[in-house]
Order: C-alpha cells, then sequence, then structure tokens
C-alpha cells in the first residue's frame, strides 16, 4: 500500500489552514483516523487519498512524495482511484486479465515486484498484451504502465517488445501521387521538402546553441516569396534552390497552385518587414505529410516510420546520446532548452493536466570541492534511463542511424 511519510499529511494541512476535524469531514473519515493518517498507522485508500488531495489543495505526487516521472505500478492505479478489487474487476472484463486469471493477490504481487505464479505468467506473449490493459483501465499513455513496470520489478525483461519492423517502401497511394506530377512539380516538390530539411537543422543548431526557436507550426512554413521588386527585396532561399534546377515561377506561381490543388502543399501569407522595402507581404509554403510522402517516394527513400510503444522519437533519442555522450560528469543544465525535459526529465510536466514525463533523465547537483554547497546540476540518466537504454540499444541504432551512438558503448558494464 501507498504510505504517506510521517509529518507530510500534517505539514500539508497545516499549509491548508484545516484541524484534523474539517479533515475529517472533508474526506468522510473521523478525527481519530486522519490521526492515524498522520502516524503512518494507516494508509487511506486511493478514493480517500484523491479526496484528501483535493482538501488540502495540492497534487496527489505532492502528498505520497511520489515524484513524476518516478512512479510505480502501485502510483498509477492510486492516482486513477482505484483500489486492488475495483482495478481487477475492470480487468478481468479483457482478455488479457482471463487469460492470466489475474486476482487481487496476483495484481497485489506485480504491483509489489513479488514473484507473480498462476497460468500463463511465465509465458511473455501473454504478459506483454497486459500494460496496455493497465493503461485503460488506469486512463495513462501505454509507455507511462511499460516504464512504471520496469521501476517496479528492475530485474525482469521489459515487458513489451517493440515490433520489428522491416524499413517499409513507400504506400501506393505516394507513388502514385509522384507519378501523376510532371517534372517540373517533382523538382518544386523535391526542393520544399529539402528546404524542411534544411531549416530543421537549423532549428537544432538554435537549440544548441541557446538561441530562441520558433514553434514547429511556424517554422515548417518556408518563405517563398516576398510580394515587391526583385531587385529590391532579391529571392529567397527556396526560389533560388528552383532557379538553379531552371523551373522558377514568379511569386506563388502556377506549380505551387497546382501542388496545393492536389493536397501536397499549403500555402499562406503573412507581413514582414524588409530593411529595403518596408512592410511586404511574404508567401509561406508547407509540404504537407501527404506531399512528403509523394516526395520521399519520388527520391526513392523509405517512408517515415513512428517509433513502437515504448521507443522514443529519432529526436528524443538524439538528446539521450547527447546526455550519454557527456560522460559520467553529465550535460550541463543549460545545455537542454526547449520542450526535451517535459518528456524526459524526472519532476517534469508539460501542463497541469498533462501526462508526466518519463523520467529517463534527471538533473543531479554537483558540489563545491570542499562539498559545502551545491554549485550548478547537470543530466545524467536515471536508472530506468539507463535500463532503457540498454534494453533497446540495438533497436535504436537500427532505426536512427543518423544519431550518433558512439557513447553509449561506455554503458556496457554499467549497472541497470
Amino acid at each position: 500500500m501507498r504510505v504517506i511519510t510521517p509529518g507530510r499529511l500534517a505539514a500539508l494541512r497545516e499549509r491548508a489552514g484545516l484541524s484534523k476535524t474539517e479533515l475529517a469531514r472533508r474526506i468522510g473519515v473521523s478525527t481519530r483516523m486522519v490521526f492515524f493518517y498522520e502516524e503512518g498507522r494507516h494508509t487511506p485508500t486511493p478514493q480517500r487519498l484523491q479526496k484528501m488531495a483535493e482538501a488540502l489543495r495540492c497534487d496527489m505526487e505532492e502528498l505520497t512524495g511520489v515524484r513524476r516521472g518516478e512512479e510505480g505500478l502501485l502510483d498509477l492505479r492510486f492516482a486513477a482511484g482505484l483500489t486492488l478489487d475495483q482495478a481487477v474487476e475492470l480487468l478481468r472484463r479483457t482478455t488479457v486479465g482471463r487469460d492470466l486469471c489475474l486476482s487481487a493477490p496476483r495484481l497485489s504481487a506485480l504491483e509489489q515486484g513479488r514473484l507473480v505464479r498462476g497460468r500463463n505468467w511465465h509465458d511473455r506473449d501473454v504478459v506483454g498484451r497486459l500494460p496496455a490493459a493497465l493503461a485503460k483501465v488506469y486512463g495513462v499513455p501505454v509507455r507511462m504502465v511499460v516504464d512504471s513496470w520496469m521501476r517496479t520489478r528492475p530485474d525482469e525483461p521489459t515487458p513489451v517488445r517493440p515490433a520489428r519492423r522491416d524499413r517499409r517502401g513507400p504506400s501506393g497511394s505516394a507513388e502514385a501521387a509522384w507519378r501523376s506530377l510532371n517534372e517540373r512539380q517533382r523538382v518544386y516538390l523535391g526542393e520544399v521538402l529539402r528546404d524542411e530539411r534544411m531549416t530543421e537543422t537549423e532549428m537544432w543548431m538554435r537549440r544548441v546553441h541557446h538561441l530562441p526557436v520558433p514553434r514547429p507550426m511556424e517554422w515548417h512554413k518556408l518563405p517563398l516569396a516576398l510580394r515587391a521588386p526583385v531587385h529590391v527585396v532579391g529571392y529567397t532561399r527556396l526560389q533560388e534552390r528552383l532557379r538553379r534546377n531552371g523551373v522558377h515561377d514568379p511569386g506563388a506561381g502556377a506549380t505551387v497552385h497546382a501542388l496545393e490543388r492536389r493536397g501536397l502543399l499549403v500555402t499562406s501569407t503573412d507581413v514582414v518587414h524588409h530593411p529595403a522595402a518596408g512592410e511586404v507581404t511574404r508567401v509561406r509554403v508547407e509540404i504537407t505529410r501527404r506531399g512528403r510522402a509523394a516526395a520521399r517516394a519520388g527520391l526513392g527513400e523509405p517512408a517515415e516510420q513512428q517509433p513502437d510503444m515504448p521507443l522514443l522519437s529519432e529526436w528524443l533519442w538524439g538528446v539521450m546520446a547527447r546526455v550519454v555522450g557527456a560522460g559520467p560528469d553529465g550535460l550541463e543544465r543549460d545545455a537542454l532548452s526547449g520542450r526535451a525535459p517535459f518528456y524526459l526529465g524526472v519532476g517534469y510536466k508539460s501542463r497541469p493536466t498533462g501526462r508526466p514525463s518519463r523520467g529517463f533523465i534527471d538533473e543531479v547537483p554537483v558540489l563545491a570541492a570542499d562539498g559545502s554547497h551545491v554549485v550548478g546540476y547537470r543530466w545524467r540518466l536515471t536508472p530506468v534511463g539507463l535500463r532503457h537504454v540498454t534494453e533497446y540499444l540495438d533497436e535504436y541504432r537500427r532505426r536512427y542511424p543518423r544519431v550518433d551512438s558512439a557513447g553509449f558503448t561506455s554503458l556496457a558494464d554499467e549497472p541497470t
């Protein structure tokens, strides 16, 4: 059971300005039971924990002392407000719950990290279906259940393995879209894709150098043309690329409009200040998912793959590579900008009602030489982050060969 740290409840109650009697009234128990809760002699039920957090105007994590990104399987159930019996009742309605003959003692053993005995519990394929069922019952993403499972049962194999997918070729619809284009339209679409990739690299470099980075929905809109005399404003980078290929249309052009009608590009306009022309209208172009797939098909590139649960995206895997590559001392705190910590850092959450991060990295204090005070913080892998890396390293290298994972070799001998 989840026990409130002695003294924590009393401190939160005093901060909220509530007496034991008033708190007892709000959560529906006796004053004596509140006393037992504060002494650690009794544990509130999940429902009462939720009522207690509401009465004290605090998060469940603050009440239990479990930081976001460090939850175990028990914490997920408590956060869902379910007792063992209630959770088992819901899970027994699923196929995997029936296949595992799930019961309160078995779910409790699973949550406590103890050996679970019973039919099919030795079958990894069957047990591997359980995280998805738990996620549905608890109302959380499957990856949160997998990560909590790894924290709760660190000596066991990960319950879910990513599907081993071969690199898929382009879809038939993407190939058909490319074949429907004339040569001029193909050049346009290919150059827009290349310019988007160049811009993506530039955004990555800005993050590395701690410079402001626009939101993706903004920088994906690539400058195409300025509605002003060319001899005054010149050409955009995308126009220069098209001119080198001998296919440039003035302004937005008939070619862009043809691609937009096919749903391969989207155009928009805004107003910007030009040092020589003043306020001018700018035409921007954004490649759609369908357009990107068609361009990749035409350029002979494999289709993009979304990472299987519980794998990270290529961007987040690159962040992990930077943390590991920094060595035993860790990566400087300010070296991670943007939203990476909200997906990977212990204690981070994108918004009050958002999903907690995966807790794969944490800010570790660095002490002065004499140990008198903290001089800064550095990012390092957490135990669950290290285990995730070692568990899926080969799969990540296969999927994301562009990410430099040489630094991960030193992790081979570290305990997980």
